[in-house]
């Protein structure tokens, strides 16, 4: 295990929850306060930054704070240390503590804040509430001598080539021979300069999402023995890794509206939550949202969700879900707090993998705004 460094902590973080996952326009995403070219050994992870927090980031001897709010959410006119704000930013950068904002990309990634909500409420069968975002489907065709074939299939699959669904290092081979001639100036695997070579060869297929295209050229090409590998890459008509905002799925057995308010209250951890509809009405189907999602209460209806969990619903969308037939549980933006523990745990296990020491530590800070009584 080596120690790491900033960049090397956010590269494994961004490979997770990328910023083009981001569906809010102009969402400050990404590194908002320090640097990441520094050495990292604990890492915070936040829903806010906060001046508590900022403290307990320095009493824990943490480098780098992943937080999901943005500390910095508008343009700043200026940085004035005699503001609140001003004076957060100041204690973070005398102290040397980076922050990094991931906050729709999260709310979209695979095992982000939405997916952890639709687990936390236990929802079997979860779909994408809305779509935002996919990418075509490449396929690379690439020919390998025998020998070579099982080096190759796994610099691939390394790379992320074949990974279709829950299964990965997917390819198909077929064997075949490959003939050649080396002309002047070549410096060849197999054969000599001006004779004919035939050798046999395996065709292996693998299939991955545009975006890594260089990644996956990039592992063939440092793995395959030929000076000039032979292989084929182009565009599917299908588009894959469909990713979107919210979860809809459906309860093990049906509940009572009310019965399930108060299951939301236990697994969320919320001392009250607000309702829209009928308290017997039975639910089976349910759509979540973390946050604000007050603009998603048609998304949710046209997903057929029998109740809505989502937060910061304002008095007017209340009445207009309730004329739509959709029961709503708002349990306040808070909610979003589950993401400390998934992202320490995604990241330790991602750190774990590329052999990195670092402490993922989440944080103890109750930034909830309000008091219930």
């Amino acid at each position: 295990m080596k120690i790491a460094n900033g960049h090397e902590i956010i590269q494994l973080f961004e490979s997770w929850s990328p910023k083009k996952l981001a569906c809010m326009e102009n969402d400050p995403i990404g590194l908002a306060i320090g640097t990441l070219n520094k050495e990292v050994t604990k890492v915070l992870v936040t829903l806010d930054v906060n001046d508590e927090v900022a403290d307990e980031a320095i009493q824990k001897g943490c480098q780098l704070i992943i937080a999901h709010h943005p500390p910095i959410f508008r343009k700043l006119a200026n940085l004035r240390t005699d503001t609140p704000a001003g004076k957060l930013y100041e204690k973070l950068i005398k102290n040397d503590i980076a922050v990094y904002a991931a906050h729709t990309n999260l709310d979209v990634a695979t095992g982000g804040v939405n997916d952890l909500l639709a687990d936390a409420l236990q929802l079997e069968n979860k779909q994408i509430l809305e779509k935002t975002y996919h990418e075509n489907l490449m396929k690379l065709a690439v020919f390998v001598p025998d020998e070579y074939a099982e080096k190759v299939r796994f610099a691939l699959a390394k790379a992320g080539a074949g990974h279709i669904g829950n299964y990965d290092s997917c390819s198909f081979s077929t064997n075949g021979q490959g003939r050649f001639r080396a002309l002047e100036g070549a410096d060849p695997f197999i054969g000599e300069i001006g004779e004919m070579e035939t050798t046999d060869e395996e065709k292996i297929e693998v299939v991955f999402p545009q975006s890594i295209k260089n990644k996956v050229l990039k592992a063939l090409l440092n793995a395959h023995p030929y000076e000039e590998p032979a292989y084929d890459v182009y565009t599917l008509a299908v588009e894959t890794k469909e990713m979107g905002i919210g979860r809809v799925g459906t309860l093990k057995e049906p509940m009572t509206l009310k019965q399930f308010a108060q299951f939301v209250k236990t697994q969320l951890d919320v001392p009250m939550v607000r309702l829209v509809g009928q308290t017997e009405t039975l639910v089976s189907k349910v759509a979540v949202l973390g946050g604000d999602g007050n603009t998603y209460i048609h998304a949710a209806k046209w997903s057929g969700a029998d109740v809505f969990v989502t937060g910061d619903v304002k008095f007017h969308i209340a009445q207009d879900a309730q004329n739509l037939g959709l029961n709503i549980i708002d349990p306040g933006h808070h909610v979003e707090k589950v993401m400390m523990k998934g992202v320490a745990d995604k990241m330790v296990q991602l750190c774990s993998s590329s052999k990195l020491s670092v402490e993922f530590i989440q944080s103890e800070i109750d930034t909830e705004p309000f008091i219930f009584i």
